[in-house]
């Protein structure tokens, strides 16, 4: 070994200085390679704004080509899941997003059994995983299970609805419920405090539990601190993130941790808007009145900020509270039935399936053609015979 190549491989770091300082670095790496999923379930009446507000929160149109059924055809509509599934990429971050749409939802005049196939198809996931989970190629398994959903409440009555109530205790065992306000925008700020304090009333006097904001811990990496404060204090004139000196000014004026401003909120008062418009010289995304204009990216206006910083910020703990406490719930209830988990069909990738069916074109070419000669060899030796005395 020549010494030229020792010496290129000198300790570049510090003496005593190991390495495995840099495991967090290598993980961030892996997963920005491959990337993440995120399911999202909107459940709430027809003409909400759900749709709106999905699109407004991710800047994506998820719906190109919806039609939106008259009123003859929600008389007979049934509730149906529409899943729609859409690849964005920011800064090199690649997220695999699922919308799953709830239409007909509350449409019927009987609404006693229009929660079903929401559980259902809630349940469907968790069994599709827990049976992917329990087969030979583990490598591939797609993630579809529900990590959020958002109860959207009507903001026309007084608190929740029957139905609201209903569905709430039927899935709050199963996903993590967000309550959200929509169309926060035809009432006043004393209005949404009132309903905000009702609808919490209501969800505590009949036992639903609702997603719980995770506190802030005092040793929190400072990182991470100046991500949730730069979303939250979000300046919507410049568009641009706020400082950080300037951002630990607004903390110690206000004095209220980001993360109780955020569990304040609940439930979030929201409106949607997809169309840009010109305010002050400046382009914002709102909606236009007579009166003037509702910014939705306006702290003032409604909660759309808050709502976004939460999910943005508590995207993994949605996942982990999925997978550690509604999952392993699911599974232990599944398994202490004693009914064994189907069998899984392997699904390998195309190009090894592609491969394995042209081996297996290959022998049957081959065994056809061992019995031809087999064959013939028979033939011949038949004849042979025959000629012999």
């Amino acid at each position: 070994m020549s010494s030229d190549s020792i010496k290129s491989f000198n300790n570049v770091e510090s003496p005593g200085f190991v390495g495995f300082a840099n495991l967090p670095n290598q993980v961030h790496r892996k997963s920005v390679k491959k990337g993440f999923e995120f399911t999202l379930m909107v459940v709430g009446e027809s003409g909400l704004g759900k749709s709106t507000l999905v699109n407004s929160l991710f800047l994506t149109d998820l719906y190109p080509e919806r039609t939106i059924p008259d009123a003859i055809a929600k008389t007979k509509q049934t509730v149906k899941l529409d899943a729609s599934t859409v690849e964005i990429e920011e800064r090199g971050v690649k997220l695999r997003l699922t919308v799953v749409d709830t239409p007909g939802f509350g449409d019927a005049i009987d609404n006693s059994d229009s929660f079903r196939a929401i559980i259902q198809y809630i349940d469907e996931q968790y069994e599709r995983f827990l049976k992917d989970e329990s087969g030979l190629n583990r490598r591939h398994i797609i993630d579809n299970r529900v990590h959020c959903c958002f109860y959207f409440v009507s903001p026309f009555g007084h608190g929740l609805k029957p139905l609201d109530i209903e569905l709430m205790k039927k899935l709050h065992n199963k996903v993590n419920i967000v309550p959200v306000i929509a169309k926060s925008d035809v009432l006043t700020k004393k209005e949404i405090q009132k309903l905000k304090k009702r609808i919490l009333e209501e969800i505590n006097a009949n036992g639903i539990k609702i997603y719980p904001l995770p506190d802030c811990d005092s040793d929190e990496d400072e990182d991470y601190k100046e991500q949730v404060l730069n979303n939250f204090l979000f300046n919507y004139e410049n568009k641009t993130k706020i400082n950080y000196k300037i951002t630990k000014m607004f903390t110690k004026l206000l004095c209220i941790p980001k993360v109780k401003q955020l569990k304040e909120a609940v439930p979030f008062a929201v409106c949607g808007a997809n169309q840009l418009l010109e305010v002050r010289g400046k382009k914002v995304r709102g909606r236009f009145y007579p009166w003037g204009v509702v910014e939705v990216e306006n702290p003032e206006h409604c909660d759309f900020i808050k709502l976004r910083t939460m999910l943005i910020t508590h995207m993994q703990d949605l996942q982990e509270v999925t997978q550690e406490v509604h999952y392993e719930n699911y599974r232990s209830e599944r398994l202490a039935k004693g009914v064994p988990v189907p069998k899984r069909t392997t699904s390998l990738p195309e190009h090894e399936k592609n491969s394995g069916s042209e081996k297996d074109r290959i022998l049957q070419e081959k065994e056809a053609e061992l019995k031809r000669m087999q064959d013939v060899i028979a033939k011949m030796q038949a004849q042979i015979q025959q000629q012999t005395p």
